[in-house]
């Protein structure tokens, strides 16, 4: 499909991005839908809405609408909009969500709290199914060396890995101050990823005397398996905020698939899956004293420890989030909404 691309602050850029996907797909893909029983829909742009609104009313085909991203609250957590608008583009944002959930025969959403937000919202609670995301298993499948010698650690160091963005979303600070205080020699704590606050954070870490923290800047992909194996214990962290108690960050499905413990610093439903797990360490939002507790409670358990734990944790995603499940879980509401002529055959 023919596509604008742009994923820079830009809310003019990004809104031509968000349109020229939906023109793209109205112009040359909905035609290839013709005749389907029933259709899978990501939410992600909502700008979806448009060819998935024509195959609804032209074609008559049953769609499964999976919210992949919240909106409008996401457009006004991003900050792309001033606050002179903010409240009338969240108010027609709203309007077209609305319009979306009114369409689709069925809604998935990708976490309890999500689901608790659109009943909320006036979305019928029998039209809602619960279908988390998984996470990308050919990474977490094969046995690979760790990056331990490469990066000069020795075996009796107990390694935190912080993998992902570096904004202000996610509440760092409170990483790299809880990280200077930590007196145990043996502690060392690797941060990768890049963006808005990078040079922030690594101005904090020299400010705070945060030695043992070692910035990696952007790690490839084909190398994040291998990253990935270096962590005894992994940080999720989100700054309080409303949309904080149902984000599900894809680092969670990430970590538990490749058997890893998590220090969770937040609130709501990645709290919940810390505690469920049995994989995590849950110290509350974001702030030093509770991270700072957290590592304590990291490193008096000890490497062998951790690993029980991030192999709870493998269990625990295999029962919940992998693909398998969630496939099987896709396949059983497209089959309840498809046409009643190809659900009566197919079952």
């Amino acid at each position: 499909m023919a596509l604008y691309p742009s994923h820079d602050s830009s809310a003019v850029k990004r809104t031509l991005t968000y349109g020229s996907f939906a023109a793209s797909a109205l112009l040359s893909g909905v035609e290839r839908l013709r005749g389907m029983d029933a259709v899978w829909v990501g939410n992600s742009p909502i700008t979806v809405a448009a060819p998935m609104w024509w195959i609804r009313h032209r074609y008559r085909i049953p769609v499964l609408l999976h919210v992949l991203d919240l909106w409008p609250d996401s457009v006004a957590a991003s900050g792309f909009v001033g606050d002179g608008r903010a409240r009338a583009v969240e108010g027609v944002l709203g309007s077209w969500c609305g319009h979306m959930y009114r369409s689709a025969s069925r809604i998935a959403h990708i976490s309890p709290g999500v689901g608790e937000l659109l009943r909320s919202r006036g979305v019928p609670a029998d039209k809602l199914t619960y279908i988390p995301l998984w996470a990308e298993e050919q990474f977490t499948r094969a046995q690979v060396e760790n990056l331990r010698a490469e990066l000069g650690l020795a075996e009796n160091h107990l390694v935190l890995v912080y993998a992902g963005t570096l904004g202000r979303t996610q509440g760092l600070e409170s990483l790299v101050d809880a990280c200077a205080k930590v007196d145990d020699p043996n502690f060392r704590c690797l941060v990768a990823g890049s963006g808005v606050a990078d040079a922030e954070l690594r101005r904090r870490a020299q400010e705070v005397g945060a030695g043992n923290v070692r910035f990696l800047g952007r790690v490839p992909k084909d190398r994040m398996p291998a990253l990935m194996a270096t962590g005894d214990i992994h940080y999720v962290s989100l700054r309080p905020s409303p949309m904080a108690a149902y984000t599900m960050p894809s680092k969670v499905q990430a970590i538990l698939a490749a058997g890893r413990a998590m220090l969770v610093a937040a609130d709501g439903d990645v709290a919940a899956v810390a505690r469920e797990s049995g994989a995590g360490i849950p110290v509350g939002a974001a702030h030093a004293a509770g991270v700072q507790d957290g590592i304590r409670r990291a490193t008096a358990l000890g490497r062998d420890n951790l690993r029980v734990l991030g192999e709870r944790g493998r269990d625990y995603y295999h029962r919940t989030f992998s693909a398998e499940t969630g496939v099987a879980r896709v396949e059983s509401a497209l089959a309840e909404i498809a046409r009643p002529e190809v659900a009566h055959v197919s079952g």
